[in-house]
């Protein structure tokens, strides 16, 4: 089968997670190769950089379906670098992650205290399997 093997997707090994590569047509644009990652990640950043107003481009392509990388474009405004807004907005993505997480976990705490479940709670998705958290998953 041509597909790697799985351990590939996500082990890096010596190489480095990703890589700067200055556009040298256009002022303050940049292409960053994000490797070991795949369209999950590469459309929450852009996403995430599309909400900046000092972005005036952000888009990413996968080179190809079997290698794991992503190049994401970005090109800024003249008083910023994409490398500088490709940080604050990923810090500021993290933020918004772990408050997601920190108000699931809130939920699911009050749920089990009033349905009196310790060892599991079970939470019901309309006609879908329930989902079983356990204790010691947060």
């Amino acid at each position: 089968m041509n597909a790697p093997d799985r351990f590939e997707l996500f082990v890096l090994g010596d190489e480095k997670k990703g890589e700067v590569i200055p556009d040298t047509k256009l002022k303050n644009a940049a292409t960053f190769r994000i490797k070991k990652e795949d369209h999950t990640l590469a459309n929450v950043l852009r996403m995430q950089l599309l909400q900046n107003p000092k972005v005036l481009f952000a888009g990413y392509k996968v080179p190809h379906p079997l290698e794991h990388e992503f190049l994401l474009k970005v090109r800024t405004t003249d008083d910023t670098t994409p490398t500088a807004i490709l940080s604050s907005e990923v810090d500021a993505l993290i933020r918004d992650i772990t408050g997601i997480r920190m108000q699931f976990v809130e939920r699911i705490s009050q749920q089990r205290e009033q349905t009196g479940y310790t060892r599991y709670q079970e939470m019901e998705l309309g006609s879908q399997t329930p989902f079983i958290y356990h204790d010691n998953d947060f």
